[in-house]
């Protein structure tokens, strides 16, 4: 019997405590819940990252990318990684990922990033804008998890731009609203888990267009999960595998 994975329209198993999660010795499927047989032919390592690379691709789904786009993925973790991987088969004409981390960024170009900026050492607005003739980048993903890649967005996109959503703030973000109404006339989207995307993200797996290489930075085994949770909680990785 392989493993599941389940994504209910709102909630996946532990989220919010609303549903059980699953480092339990027993595991409740509520009913109604959608529950996706992960192929044999999916490695492990692999399938670790159909939950997070579902939430990415609904997120791109959000954004409505068309061909001659410019889009700005801010924030290279696991999701906004998969999120650039995502955003790459709709076939922007141009996709630029934003981190504070050299590494994440060189991760991010072979995730399909065409460019990548550190704000730390390059002003990514006016790079932006130079690159799109002075109007800003059509769609801006935020996934940074930090109230200043908001703002940021909204300086880095153009009038009329697509603005998606996708980060969970510890802290208020605070931002001059009229640019999204009066000064730019703004889309606004969130974008909240993976909907109806797990048998797409199951999919990719399965035929290799997405794989978890350069993401999945470190394994433990399951005897070693203090020093794995103390491990995913650093900058020193990105996601991390632990192994039953």
């Amino acid at each position: 019997m392989g493993a599941y994975w389940m994504c209910n329209v709102h909630d996946i198993y532990g989220f919010r405590q609303r549903t059980f999660g699953s480092w339990a010795e027993y595991m409740l499927f509520p009913a109604g819940s959608l529950n996706y047989k992960v192929p044999k032919s999916i490695p492990l390592h692999h399938a670790v990252f159909i939950e997070p690379l579902a939430c990415s691709i609904h997120a791109v789904e959000r954004g409505d990318i068309q061909y001659q786009d410019t889009v700005v993925i801010a924030g290279c973790g696991p999701l906004g990684l998969g999120m650039v991987a995502a955003a790459k088969m709709n076939g922007p004409e141009r996709l630029i990922a934003l981190d504070l981390s050299d590494e994440r960024l060189e991760v991010a170009k072979r995730c399909g990033a065409d460019l990548g900026i550190n704000p730390k050492k390059q002003d990514a607005i006016q790079t932006v804008r130079d690159l799109t003739g002075g109007y800003g980048c059509d769609v801006y993903i935020e996934a940074t998890g930090s109230a200043s890649g908001v703002g940021q967005g909204l300086d880095i996109i153009r009038k009329l731009g697509r603005y998606v959503e996708f980060s969970v703030f510890g802290s208020d973000a605070t931002v001059d609203w009229s640019i999204i109404g009066d000064r730019k006339e703004l889309d606004v989207r969130g974008a909240h888990l993976g909907p109806y995307c797990y048998p797409i993200a199951i999919d990719l797996l399965a035929r290799g267009l997405v794989t978890s290489k350069g993401i999945v930075t470190h394994a433990y085994a399951l005897e070693q999960w203090n020093e794995a949770i103390g491990v995913a909680n650093s900058l020193d990785s990105i996601k991390v595998l632990m192994k039953p």
